[in-house]
């Protein structure tokens, strides 16, 4: 009775003050709108970041060639040709490293009928596919007798096939890379954007001698432009990483003191320390819409 009494004057108040009344409704609507909105935006960057980070593959490694100087001008990584297919092949005894795969990658127009495409095409071995976690959802990848004979075989990205095939099932067909015929013998399932935004599945994959031999050259015998290489555990990154080290300053001859003539980066670490800053501002933002 009492509460039935409190209700009624209550609408009697509001109807009342019928303006007060809304402007108080409008900023009990706006500041909790502002609360659900900022917490979504930030549960939203985390869900990107992470399936960014789980596009990637876990425990990776990229090692890249070295640094040059020329005319006082200090390059950056990769402008000096320091890496071989040897190296690789000594990365992938050492017992904290799964998997390991070399890469000669350059840009190269891919020509279907009418339609042409201009992506990445990178030459591998059918370990890089381990290493990255990286399935076909059509057909199959390359095989190590592929490697060996040089064969003229390709593995698209699904970038790659929208714009070339369309809704045409591809593997199978023959596409040219610099006037050369490749036979499609896989699709890749697609992984999206890569933490810096750059579009992983507008790439292709064929063997690694296919493209040092037939496609771009290569002036050093069994060079390579980078090396991946997938640690056994994360527990095991912090030890791969001093052993890789060890083992490319021993191959290379570098003296104590002197600069390594490689760059080892450890992509699990960037990426955490990605989803760390998203999680920071994914708490601001609530902090912010809390106050609001």
């Amino acid at each position: 009775m009492m509460f039935g009494t409190l209700l009624e004057e209550a609408l009697q108040a509001m109807g009342a003050n019928r303006l007060r009344s809304a402007l108080t409704m409008l900023g009990m609507i706006i500041g909790v709108g502002a609360v659900v909105l900022m917490m979504a935006i930030g549960q939203g960057a985390q869900a990107m970041v992470s399936e960014a980070i789980a596009s990637m593959g876990s425990n990776l490694f990229i090692i890249l060639t070295g640094s040059s100087t020329s005319g006082g001008v200090r390059m950056g990584g990769g402008t000096v040709p320091t890496l071989t297919v040897t190296d690789a092949q000594a990365i992938g005894e050492l017992p904290e490293i799964a998997s390991v795969a070399p890469a000669y990658s350059n840009i190269a127009q891919v020509i279907y009928g009418p339609n042409n495409w201009a992506t990445s095409i990178m030459g591998t071995t059918p370990a890089y596919f381990e290493v990255r976690d990286w399935h076909p959802v059509s057909g199959t990848v390359f095989t190590d007798s592929d490697v060996r004979s040089a064969t003229r075989v390709i593995v698209l990205g699904q970038t790659v096939v929208q714009n070339l095939f369309g809704n045409e099932d591809p593997v199978g067909k023959t596409v040219r890379v610099k006037n050369s015929p490749f036979l499609v013998v896989g699709v890749l399932e697609p992984k999206g954007q890569s933490l810096d935004g750059r579009d992983q599945d507008d790439t292709s994959m064929v063997p690694l001698t296919t493209a040092q031999r037939q496609l771009f050259g290569n002036p050093f015998p069994g060079m390579v432009r980078f090396i991946m290489a997938k640690a056994r555990s994360s527990e095991a990154m912090p030890r791969a990483e001093k052993s890789l080290i060890e083992l490319l300053r021993t191959r290379h001859r570098i003296r104590p003191g002197q600069e390594d003539d490689f760059t080892v980066r450890n992509l699990t670490a960037l990426a955490q320390t990605a989803a760390g800053t998203t999680r920071t501002m994914s708490v601001m933002l609530g902090a912010i819409a809390s106050v609001s």
